[in-house]
């Protein structure tokens, strides 16, 4: 990468914001690309060791593991009638990412051979507003070292909460022993299930107490202890008893900030056609459904729906004010969907597409990852097989998926994955770009089909890289010859 003899040193990061919930800012610090690739180095060398050792209920950022299993651990430990976990430690720290101490992170790292780098990326400096300005604390999120190091950083939370396991024969895989609490941790955002308000008190003390010496401290403003009778809201959903009945659901936060960027992009598109905004809303109805298929979503769905109905109904009346509604309703309102009986479906016309509705998303019960098994562990190589071959498919469409069945997920040109599936989308924001980017990332190519092939398949359809589609079309083409004067 460097034609120099010197060793590498690490140039400071680029601060750069994005807005958070609440109207702040969260600050991103950007490394340079060759920061960013000796970290991918790193991280490669440090997470098969770490992966073997992290604690089983610690989800966030780790191949393998997603909110979905963090919120299926809540959901195995405090179901059924008689579970006694029915207080919660809601606990959240105060700018963790920036304020974790760097002697402990390299205290945690041992003898790793490249420590010394991770030292200076720790201590790179930070450039904000054409100014530099020291690291002394804090790992900038951004880089792509920095949530490995963070997850190393709190290391050991579940066992200074108290947590205990024991092998549990019907999962195959160790739970939590009666009588101790249990931590779920996804990054920064933690909850503690606990027997009663005094325990979930002494594990916030203990925790308190854990964090003190690596610079990490409680928000007391967000940090609270309720019950489950009340609800709690965890990575954008809502856990809450009723009765003897455990429901997970979407927080209602969550489908706030759905309605609210509905009704925003609409709004934005009112000069413009019926396909710009199925390109532009398309994407968010699959990403927020994929996100929140997993737990009692149905009756959210079909209120979102008929929210977005709504929507879209006074965006046609605005783009044809002189015409009645009922030729409104007939140009953009229609069965669109070839095997729903649906004839309120937001489509177009002229191309035949049409909008995806959120309860055409069908619910799928989440698997939950065993333990602490890790993917690079040789002796589980089955279980990750078995895992990946029955995990929910993509929010892509049918035809795509019967493709990628046939494909093996390959594409026939270069071979290559066509999607990969271990590290999926977070977020709906981040299923949102990952639909968004797969659209332009994977092309469909129709083969014509001639010579011996039968009469009554004429084509046939594959999907490939787009990168490789543009290579083998100009290999293709035939070469352009320039006119004498």
């Amino acid at each position: 990468m460097q034609h120099q003899s010197q060793l590498w040193q690490a140039r400071p990061v680029k601060r750069v914001y994005i807005p958070k919930a609440g109207g702040k800012q969260r600050g991103l610090g950007i490394p340079v690309i060759a920061d960013r690739a000796l970290q991918a180095l790193a991280v490669n060398a440090l997470e098969p060791e770490w992966e073997a050792r992290f604690e089983p209920r610690s989800y966030g950022f780790r191949p393998g593991r997603s909110c979905q299993d963090a919120i299926a651990a809540i959901f195995w430990t405090v179901a059924g009638r008689r579970t006694k976990r029915r207080w919660v430690l809601d606990a959240d720290l105060t700018a963790a990412f920036d304020r974790v101490g760097h002697d402990h992170i390299l205290d945690q790292l041992g003898t790793f051979p490249a420590k010394a780098a991770v030292a200076g990326w720790l201590k790179a400096g930070v450039i904000d507003k054409g100014r530099l300005a020291p690291t002394e604390q804090g790992t900038p999120q951004g880089g792509v070292a920095s949530p490995l190091l963070f997850n190393i950083a709190l290391h050991g939370m579940e066992q200074a909460a108290g947590a205990v396991y024991r092998w549990n024969p019907y999962r195959e895989a160790y739970g939590a022993a009666p009588g101790t609490p249990l931590l779920v941790r996804y990054a920064d955002d933690l909850i503690a299930l606990c027997d009663s308000r005094e325990q979930a008190q002494q594990v916030k003390t203990r925790l308190a107490e854990w964090l003190a010496p690596k610079g990490l401290a409680f928000n007391e403003d967000k940090t609270r202890i309720v019950s489950l009778d009340d609800g709690v809201d965890f990575l954008g959903f809502n856990i809450r008893r009723y009765g003897d009945k455990l429901l997970i659901k979407p927080s209602t936060a969550a489908i706030r900030c759905v309605r609210k960027r509905l009704a925003a992009e609409v709004k934005a598109l009112r000069g413009a056609n019926a396909a710009a905004v199925l390109r532009a809303l398309n994407p968010i109805v699959r990403g927020w459904a994929a996100y929140y298929r997993s737990v009692v979503s149905t009756q959210t769905f079909h209120k979102l729906d008929g929210y977005g109905w709504t929507l879209l109904y006074r965006w046609a009346l605005f783009r044809h004010p002189d015409k009645p509604k009922r030729w409104v309703i007939d140009r953009y309102f229609g069965q669109f969907h070839p095997t729903r009986h649906d004839r309120w479906v937001f489509g177009n016309r002229d191309s035949g597409a049409y909008l995806h509705r959120f309860a055409w998303t069908p619910i799928v019960r989440h698997d939950l990852v065993k333990g602490a098994a890790s993917p690079d562990d040789p002796a589980l190589a089955t279980y990750w097989a078995q895992r990946r071959r029955k995990a929910v498919p993509p929010p892509i469409n049918l035809t795509v998926l019967r493709l990628l069945s046939k494909q093996r997920g390959r594409c026939p040109v270069c071979g290559g994955l066509l999607l990969h599936a271990d590290h999926q989308p977070q977020s709906p924001h981040e299923w949102e770009q990952w639909l968004r980017t797969t659209r332009k990332a994977i092309t469909k190519q129709a083969i014509v089909h001639t010579g011996q092939d039968p009469p009554d398949d004429q084509a046939e359809q594959r999907l490939l890289h787009t990168g490789c589609y543009r290579r083998a079309h100009h290999r293709q083409q035939p070469p352009s010859t320039s006119a004498s004067p």
